[in-house]
């Protein structure tokens, strides 16, 4: 038993070692053009010893992204987690989270772009893997007045961070003649995607349409929403 405890410690190791390294080679030649052999030599071990831990370059990939998604799960219990939409400070602090975990992972959500790009298979089994944080999103959304269905609304919402955080994170942007701040595109982002999904339940919205002057039905108007934070105070 003690014998084999030490193997299997030493088989985690070596797996570590490897996804390590993995990062260390697509970090600086990218995904596609990261061979087996470079990252063996990266970590140190002889090229079969990757063969006893993934099949190929992908699966280490899928391994990858299964630890991110662990760490995602991990996240839905850190302070200042809540699930209500409804509220602005909620969506704040899952975008803020999100740009935070894209800067830290940011070349393996790059190798997992450029991998989906030239690999049909690969592309399916992730997005097997991610879709369960679609449902998640999609049930923080419960109560609001949504443009379209909430799967489809939680869809676009994972996209437009995530492209919005490849984009700056990896100096993309346009040029502003400045930097553009952490706050400053945490806040923009968040006061764009709470005006998107509406910003207040259904009930709030009715009592607003019922205006005692008659005015017009403003159900199918857009929703004006400040973009000064202070205007929506934690609740």
């Amino acid at each position: 038993m003690a014998v084999n405890g030490v193997r299997k410690q030493q088989a985690a190791q070596t797996e570590a070692e490897l996804k390590a390294a993995a990062i260390r080679v697509f970090d600086r030649v990218g995904y596609l053009n990261a061979k087996i052999t470079d990252i063996t030599a990266e970590a140190g071990r002889a090229t079969g010893s990757f063969y006893k831990h993934f099949t190929g370059k992908e699966k280490l990939l899928e391994a990858l992204l299964a630890d991110l998604l662990v760490e995602g799960d991990d996240s839905s219990v850190l302070p200042g987690h809540r699930a209500d939409f409804t509220d602005r400070e909620a969506v704040r602090w899952h975008i803020a989270v999100y740009w935070e975990f894209y800067r830290r992972h940011r070349t393996v959500m790059v190798a997992l772009q450029q991998a989906g790009s030239v690999d049909e298979a690969f592309a399916r089994r992730s997005h097997e893997m991610v879709e369960p944080d679609l449902y998640h999103i999609a049930d923080h959304l419960a109560g609001l007045d949504l443009p379209g269905d909430p799967l489809v609304v939680a869809s676009m919402f994972t996209q437009l961070i995530s492209s919005f955080a490849a984009t700056w994170l990896a100096g993309n942007g346009p040029d502003l003649g400045r930097r553009l701040g952490d706050e400053e595109a945490i806040e923009t982002l968040t006061s764009f995607v709470y005006a998107g999904i509406g910003g207040r339940g259904p009930s709030e919205r009715a009592g607003q349409d019922d205006d005692a002057d008659g005015d017009e039905d403003q159900r199918d108007q857009p929703v004006a929403v400040s973009f000064d934070h202070r205007d929506h105070p934690p609740v």
